[in-house]
Parts: structure tokens; C-alpha cells; sequence
């Protein structure tokens, strides 16, 4: 199974807008984040994990020319934003696309993006056509087992997701016991950290930090970033062995 990140930025992005600091201006790749998305493929088949904002520059930034199936997380917009560009899976396809999400994202999908779920179109490509399928507990996607879990984020609840050994959780900022207990013996461990300093909703870097000694996976790897976390290669030079920042592109094997 092999994992790629797509997006590794919080909500702004990086640069942000209007923004002159050394993260924003650098000239390292890894420090140019768009909104965090990630990607899995498991026996030709392609799995995505919420569709960004600039969901169309991932795919073309990582070649990926087929999507097999979606995974919502939240409906947060940096997470959904990107949905209209499904339309091309579509048109490769030539069939409707399965969409995964609990009944709260899905309601608002469905709200949001209404011209989707209208009548089809006599051609695929013209707009989304997806089948939405709503969970609300373990479930199956492409013959990849997959266990939801629930994390608080403000007042919303968020989805983290584990696939075998591997877990991939993003916008936590509270995660109860038995969302510590769903990740456990993780082998490859996704988590969110915002910033060093505490913030309201997200997890900031030493609250990320703890939970991963608390799971103690072999690998993990941090996402949704902010600028204000520092540039990707000091930070990263300081994190424990096996920590690392994520960053827009990078693939890594999981188990």
C-alpha cells in the first residue's frame, strides 16, 4: 500500500496570502503547502482522502490519473473544496465514483453540492456523479478494510481512519480514549499539528508529539501545518527518530 500526500497545509495554504515571513518566502519545495489531502493505492486501484481545494494541481503534481473511490473526513471547506474536480475521475472512468462519509458530511455534501445529485448528465465529465454512501462504522472500500474513529475539532466531529496498520487522522484537537485505543498498534501513523503554541481546535505540535509516544508507531508523519510551525527543515531536524514533517508530494510504503 502506498501512501502519498497530496497536501500538508492547513487552511490558509502556504504561502499565505499577504504573508512575508521566511516560511512563506522560502525557497524550499517542502515548504509550499496546499490543503491537506492524501492519497492511497493498494492493487491498481486509488483511494483519496478528502478533495482540497487544489485538489486538480495535486493530481497533476503527482500524476495521479485515476480515483477509485472517496473518503470524507469532515466537511470542513479546505477538506471538501476541491469536490467539482471529481468530474474528471468520471470522464476517465466512465462510471460514477463511490463516496464515503458520515451522515453529517454527507448531509452537507449533499447541501453544498447539490447540482451533483441532481438527474445525470448523458455523459460523464459534465459534473460529479458519485454514489454516496454513508458509514457509521467499520467498513469496506475497494477490498481495503477500514475502521472509522471520531476525534473532536471545535464543536465538529472529524474522522480519523485506519487502514491495517496504518492510521491517518487530521483537524484533531480532542481524541477521547477510544480513539486512542482504535490507533494502537499502529505501525504508520498520520497526525495533525497546527503550530508550537496551543490553539483551540487543532493539535499543536508537542500535544501531536505526545500522542505519538502514546501510540508509538514505527513512522509517523505530521500534517496540516501552519506557517507559523517554522520552515519544514529546522523543524524537522528537531523532531524525535521516526518523526517527520510531512510534505506536499511525498510517498512513502505502509503496511
Amino acid at each position: 500500500m502506498k501512501l502519498t500526500f497530496l497536501g500538508t497545509g492547513t487552511s490558509n495554504g502556504i504561502p499565505v496570502i499577504g504573508c512575508g515571513c521566511s516560511v512563506c518566502c522560502s525557497d524550499d519545495p517542502r515548504d509550499r503547502r496546499t490543503r491537506t489531502s492524501a492519497l492511497i493505492q493498494i492493487d491498481g486501484k486509488s483511494l483519496l482522502i478528502d478533495t482540497a481545494p487544489e485538489l486538480r494541481l495535486q493530481a497533476v503534481a503527482v500524476g495521479l490519473e485515476r480515483v477509485d473511490a472517496v473518503l470524507f473526513t469532515h466537511p470542513h471547506a479546505d477538506h471538501v473544496g476541491g469536490f467539482d474536480d471529481l468530474r474528471r475521475f468520471n470522464q476517465i472512468n466512465q462510471a460514477q465514483i463511490p463516496v464515503y462519509a458520515d451522515a453529517l458530511t454527507a448531509g452537507n455534501i449533499r447541501q453544498r453540492f447539490a447540482y451533483a445529485f441532481e438527474r445525470p448528465f448523458p455523459f460523464f465529465g459534465g459534473k460529479p456523479d458519485l454514489d454516496l454512501r454513508v458509514f457509521d462504522g467499520p467498513f469496506e472500500v475497494l477490498g481495503i478494510p477500514v475502521v472509522p474513529f471520531q476525534v473532536g475539532h471545535g464543536s465538529w466531529i472529524v474522522n480519523g481512519f485506519r487502514f491495517g496498520d496504518t492510521v491517518y487522522l487530521t483537524d484533531a484537537k480532542d481524541i477521547p480514549p477510544a480513539s486512542i485505543d482504535a490507533m494502537r498498534g499502529a505501525r504508520t501513523l498520520v497526525i495533525n499539528a497546527l503550530r508550537h503554541h496551543p490553539h483551540p481546535v487543532h493539535l499543536s505540535l508537542d500535544e501531536a508529539l505526545a500522542v505519538i509516544a502514546e501510540i508509538g508507531p514505527e513512522r509517523a508523519y505530521i500534517v496540516h501545518i501552519s506557517h507559523e510551525m517554522g520552515p519544514h527543515a529546522a523543524i524537522n531536524a528537531t523532531l524525535p527518530e521516526g518523526v517527520e514533517l510531512a510534505y506536499d508530494g511525498l510517498a512513502v510504503e505502509c503496511a
